[in-house]
């Protein structure tokens, strides 16, 4: 006598079934618990889990997270140092999230997710050597650049702001530039001061650079 074997079923059909039982389990009425406690105990986990998420949010906004990559601190980082953005006689310093983060919590949101595509290039070393960042240095700046440009420098605008601007006290050819292009909106900051806070890349074939 001879027994035919039964096909096992696919990985994904497996898959498939164990979810559809997970899913079961979800959604089958509790017969231990009230509603009442499952209701409540659905808020304080929503509660821990949106706290966790906040302060991970924040702990990849901070100075010591942007520079903990040595693509970044002994590059940029380095660029920065020598800045009035980072030392200046009033002692106010611009961290890296504060020019390159927007402050609003839903546009942080989708710079964080932006700037995923980032571990991309931590993990296959695109920028992982002094040459490799200079041979990358005009495609990084422009992507920024487009992104200050999309968002009227939005982050610029966060502790510059063209209304508090007291032109009495500025260079002529400052109050030019201001009055003639940024005051009427021809121009946004980050059309006028690239190079502000990191050294320029070659700009002879940047479109309007003079």
């Amino acid at each position: 006598m001879t027994t035919t074997e039964v096909p096992r079923p696919s990985f994904w059909r497996r898959a498939v079934s164990f979810a559809l039982e997970i899913w079961g389990v979800l959604v089958r009425p509790s017969s231990i618990f009230s509603l009442g406690f499952l209701v409540l105990a659905g808020f304080v986990a929503g509660i821990f889990f949106w706290g966790a998420f906040n302060t991970a949010l924040e702990l990849t906004n901070t100075e010591t997270f942007c520079t903990s990559c040595h693509e970044m601190r002994t590059n940029v980082f380095e660029e920065l140092k020598t800045t009035v953005h980072y030392n200046n006689r009033s002692g106010v310093r611009a961290r890296c999230p504060d020019c390159h983060v927007p402050h609003e919590w839903t546009d942080k949101i989708t710079r964080k997710m932006q700037a995923s595509k980032e571990v991309w290039g931590k993990i296959f070393a695109i920028i992982n050597t002094r040459e490799k960042f200079l041979n990358h240095r005009l495609e990084l700046a422009e992507h920024e650049w487009a992104r200050m440009k999309a968002n009227d420098s939005l982050e610029c605008r966060n502790c510059h702001s063209a209304q508090s601007m007291d032109i009495t006290r500025q260079s002529p050819r400052a109050v030019e530039a201001h009055q003639r292009f940024l005051f009427t909106g021809q121009k946004t900051c980050i059309d006028c001061h690239k190079g502000i806070a990191h050294h320029l890349p070659d700009m002879r074939n940047v479109p309007g650079w003079q």
